[in-house]
């Protein structure tokens, strides 16, 4: 079941620190029905005009988590009224007029560190421009919710859900959505001044952008009542559909028409420009992020498969061998780097469609199936992870995901090893957003891998990789210190006569006629307490 489309019984992730970007604005305003929002206050002095055209780099918006899927529907509960935005609400962010704005955040009169540069975003469009940035990708199909913190309306924590298809689940999934967002920054001592909410989905067939819109207004309102009854305002929802963006909040149809604005165009906004200053990257869309980690399909799927129940049934006598364990996972490993080796002296240039069918030329069907069940055992796999930076990291991702897609048919769930050390890979490269799409996939697939959850997490709070990455370091330069045990040298030839046991004298005439030869089978020479040979039936001595 994939968690960005279907609601699941795994709960939320935490969202992270928050970024520099800063939308400067009016404080959130209140709203009549609502009785726990704040009073409005007085704007503040815009700030100067060097603060909001002189971008610096930012911090790296990807830190906030995306959440995993809320359980699914029951009761719903009746809060209060949600605390909706004022449409005429406006503070601009330069000294410069500008249009006048609905959408807005909390000002601070205090004026921004030298050291700190702000991106001032002014109004909706703005907004809904800057959301791939704030994510590192679009996300399609999704429910997105900022925080802004303090009275600057920083952008803080963020959580993303993939929208429920049922109706019916969206009450819960809101619920489960604002609890998420503000009790993670209640534990970080920053909790949300006011939210932002954002419905991004394409119109399906035969319909409209403002169709979607209209569709999603219940999941808007449903959204904006569950922050409002936390005491937390909802300062703008925007849908985002077919090039076009709405806001929900706004009823003056001059600044919102009703078949929606434009977006601008790519790369020529204030937070486009400050991305590239930063040198911030956007990897396109959720969809096209999880296709190049699906598995193939048709008939080359079909060999796929064969292969690897080829690999499966040549693995199980090897393993069943003394010290099969160990050699296969030898031979696993030294496979991978073969690999790794491979992909570093081919690298593919193009689209990313185009790389993917590169790397996956590089690797046979055999080799991959090969690599695919040896990696299904722990110690393999905690091994491999050892290729996560430097001139191997590249190479060891492409090999990671090229193992993903190859994971066909009824080996479906062999794609969680793969899917976390590509997640691995690009936490540990200060991916962010690329680490949580692949290990969102894991998760996914098998919500009980613990590799996958204890990396997830720890993307998700903004942890620092340097800590595993000093770990497995030392662990390689163990293992390559460490001999591997050498074959057993064949026995020297022993050139030293053997000695001769002393024969024990029998009693009896020592001139006695001996048996017939070869005679020496049981009761052949059998003799009795005299020491007399007794004779055979039918006085046959031999008894043969």
């Amino acid at each position: 079941m994939n968690p960005h489309s279907e609601p699941s019984k795994r709960t939320g992730d935490i969202p992270s620190t928050p970024t520099t970007v800063t939308p400067s604005a009016a404080n959130p305003p209140t709203s009549p029905r609502s009785p726990h929002t704040p009073k409005p206050q007085a704007p503040a002095d815009p700030p100067s005009s060097s603060g909001s055209s002189a971008p610096t780099a930012p911090t790296d918006p990807q830190d906030p988590a995306e959440t995993s899927s809320p359980p699914g529907p029951e009761k719903a509960t009746n809060p209060s009224e949600p605390a909706a935005s004022s449409p005429t609400s406006h503070l601009t962010g330069s000294a410069t007029p500008s249009r006048p704005s609905h959408s807005s955040a909390p000002a601070d009169a205090a004026k921004a560190q030298p050291a700190e540069a702000q991106v001032t975003l002014r109004g909706p469009a703005e907004l809904a421009d800057a959301l791939p940035y704030l994510m590192g990708f679009y996300p399609d199909d999704s429910i997105v919710m900022v925080a802004l913190n303090g009275e600057r309306g920083r952008f803080g924590g963020r959580v993303r859900l993939g929208i429920p298809t049922d109706t019916a689940q969206w009450p819960d999934v809101a619920d489960q959505l604002a609890e998420c967002l503000i009790s993670a920054g209640q534990e970080r001592d920053s909790r949300p001044a006011a939210i932002i909410v954002y419905l991004c989905q394409e119109p399906a067939a035969g319909e409209s952008g403002k169709d979607v819109k209209d569709r999603l207004r219940s999941l808007a309102q449903r959204l904006r009542t569950a922050c409002g009854a936390l005491d937390v305002p909802v300062l703008e929802a925007v849908c985002l559909s077919n090039g076009r963006f709405w806001s929900y909040c706004c009823p003056d149809f001059r600044c919102c028409p009703a078949e929606g604005t434009p977006m601008v165009m790519p790369g020529t906004s204030v937070m486009a420009a400050a991305a590239a200053y930063a040198g911030m990257q956007v990897r396109g869309s959720l969809k096209e992020m999880e296709a190049r980690l699906t598995p193939r399909t048709g008939p080359r799927a079909a060999e796929q498969e064969k292969a690897l129940d080829a690999a499966a049934g040549a693995l199980v006598p090897r393993m069943l061998r003394r010290d099969g364990a160990a050699a296969v996972r030898r031979d696993t490993l030294d496979l991978a780097d073969a690999m790794i080796h491979r992909f570093r002296q081919d690298t593919p240039s193009g689209s990313n469609r185009a790389r993917d069918a590169c790397d996956d030329a590089l690797i046979t069907d055999a080799e991959a199936a090969d690599l695919i069940l040896g990696l299904q055992d722990r110690v393999t796999r905690d091994r491999a992870a050892e290729w996560m930076d430097g001139p191997a990291a590249a190479p060891a991702l492409r090999l990671w995901r090229a193992l993903a897609r190859r994971c066909a048919g009824g080996y479906a769930e062999h794609a969680v090893a793969p899917l976390t050390l590509a997640g691995w890979v690009c936490w540990s490269t200060e991916d962010g957003p690329s680490a949580r799409v692949a290990l969102s996939c894991a998760l996914a697939i098998d919500p009980d891998y613990t590799f996958a959850q204890l990396l997830h997490r720890a993307v998700n709070e903004g942890l620092d990789p340097e800590p595993l990455r000093r770990c497995l370091r030392e662990q390689h330069r163990e293992a390559a210190a460490e001999p591997r045990p050498a074959a057993p040298a064949p026995a020297a030839k022993d050139t030293r006569q053997p000695t001769k046991r002393p024969v024990p004298t029998r009693p009896g005439p020592a001139g006695r006629p001996r048996g017939p030869r070869g005679g020496t089978g049981p009761g052949s020479r059998t003799t009795d307490g005299r020491g007399r040979r007794r004779a055979g039936r039918d006085g046959d001595r031999s008894r043969r």
